[in-house]
């Protein structure tokens, strides 16, 4: 049987690394997507060593609309048919009120959690509709569910990717096409990292006396969205840890 084929953007790193490996597990053809090459050559050479899978690391900004528009456009005909694209490319910078912002730090949100996804869907939906089939999992946030203090646009981006998926699942159920999107909370990744602009120390903060998720649980999870019977759609996924209740209300081991 041919394998399918699933497209991760934002797999250098955290949950989009693990999804790969994840779906590459189960025999899926994997593209990668990235701005970090030695991190998509590393990931390549590592799935490529364990299973007995096809990868195909593509190296742009999701940002970039031309760019992801011809990179897209430019893939080998044995990949163009995707069966899975995965929406995970997405980051917060900065953690103020909403009246000491940075603008590009909105800016950069904005673009990538937004406009970047809408750029990968827009060159992808087509194929799906013309072949009848497919599924297009979002990667959200409990902070596209409800507001948290200074997350204002990070929570703004994640609001809209709630709503773009809801939107998304309107237009192409006469298509046949599944449209999934997976919320985590709190997960231990590089996230916060990236937040706080590189520095480690507070990055660490988070994630202190409580067990957070791991890339991994939102692999597993993504898997199971996607392995559903053809007849079952798994809409929305809210997924925090045990110790977190919702965007704001988290409990701390002492």
């Amino acid at each position: 049987m041919e394998r399918k084929i699933v497209l991760i953007t934002g797999a250098t790193a955290g949950f989009g690394r693990a999804m790969a490996i994840k779906f590459a597990e189960h025999n899926y053809n994997v593209i990668i997507t990235g701005r970090r090459k030695e991190r998509l050559d590393e990931l390549e050479e590592l799935i490529k060593n364990t299973y007995e899978v096809n990868v195909l690391s593509l190296c742009f900004d999701v940002r970039k609309r031309a760019e992801v528009k011809d990179t897209l456009d430019a893939i080998p005909h044995a990949w163009k048919r995707i069966d899975i694209l995965i929406n995970n490319a997405g980051l917060a910078v900065g953690l103020s009120t909403i009246q000491e912002g940075d603008i590009d730090d909105w800016e950069t949100m904005i673009d990538t959690n937004i406009k970047g996804l809408l750029y990968i869907s827009r060159a992808i939906m087509p194929g799906m509709v013309e072949r009848n089939s497919g599924h297009i999992i979002n990667i959200g946030s409990v902070a596209g569910k409800e507001a948290y203090l200074k997350g204002n646009i990070y929570c703004a981006t994640k609001f809209a990717v709630d709503a773009l998926t809801k939107s998304m699942r309107i237009d192409l159920l006469p298509h046949n096409i599944k449209v999934s999107s997976i919320c985590p909370g709190l997960a231990e990744t590089e996230f916060s990292l990236v937040r706080f602009k590189g520095d480690a120390e507070r990055a660490k903060v988070p994630y202190q006396n409580i067990d957070a998720l791991m890339a991994e649980d939102i692999a597993d999870t993504a898997y199971f969205v996607a392995s559903r019977p053809p007849h079952v759609c798994i809409s929305d996924v809210i997924i925090t840890p045990t110790g977190q209740a919702n965007a704001h209300d988290i409990f701390k081991k002492v």
